[in-house]
């Protein structure tokens, strides 16, 4: 059954890559956000099975290459931002490593572009919801991956699209860039979007956590034993210490 799926690599404290630039015109691999970006997925750059797709030789046989070869295998259809698609167009080359169709989100039509080894691009321009919409169809049964970047990733989440996340946690402190999450989510002071731990998988350069999402829940406090009145949990656990 298809499911709508993210992956992304992030730091410990929450960054998925370094500061946005303040214009556009330098390229991207020269401005200040591609070292973050590749501190937090150097995992995948080292494994073999990510090397494979971009067409590179070497790299490591390991659980991680292992998780990359699974995210490729699952995936049947692709939804990614514009400006991923903008900063991949050409590192990726004539055969870019996603092998099936990818649907961009954007404000700027473009003709549907083909490439070798079954990726095409398709220019998606009335919203996220209708991306995720053509890429199940698309999908043949498979799952439809989020392929980044991480605002697109936020919009997918805030729309309830978002069925499974997992987080690659690479064991550095960015101090500053971009954040994964935050207020983009549009969430209220007692609203929440629950995630339900279903995977756990570590290695010395990253640790892989999937969650399955729940979608969002209001706060529900804790009032055993506390004669109708509301506590949180940590309180609750105190009174019935007493």
């Amino acid at each position: 059954m298809t499911k709508v799926t993210a992956q992304m690599s992030v730091s410990v404290d929450g960054f998925y890559t370094g500061p946005r630039a303040a214009d556009e015109v330098t390229g991207w691999m020269q401005g200040p956000e591609a070292p973050g970006f590749f501190r937090v997925t150097r995992w995948a750059v080292d494994a073999a099975a990510w090397r494979e797709r971009q067409g590179f030789a070497g790299g490591e046989r390991s659980v991680d290459s292992d998780v990359v070869e699974e995210m490729f295998a699952s995936a049947g259809a692709y939804v990614m931002g514009r400006r991923m698609f903008d900063a991949g167009e050409l590192p990726w080359g004539d055969e870019p490593p996603f092998h099936a169709p990818v649907f961009v989100v954007t404000h700027r039509p473009r003709e549907v572009l083909e490439r070798r080894g079954g990726t095409s691009f398709t220019f998606v321009t009335d919203g996220v919801e209708r991306a995720v919409e053509l890429a199940r169809d698309a999908a043949g049964g498979k799952d439809v991956a989020v392929a980044g970047g991480g605002e697109l990733l936020r919009q997918v989440l805030a729309a309830g699209l978002l069925e499974q996340l997992e987080l690659h946690i690479a064991p550095v402190l960015l101090g500053e860039g971009q954040r994964l999450f935050g207020p983009g989510l549009g969430l209220g002071a007692d609203d929440g979007i629950e995630l339900v731990p279903a995977r756990v998988v570590e290695s010395p350069g990253v640790t892989h956590i999937r969650y399955t999402v729940t979608g969002r829940s209001k706060l529900v406090l804790d009032d055993r034993g506390a004669g109708g009145e509301l506590v949180g949990p940590s309180q609750a656990e105190q009174r019935s210490a007493l």
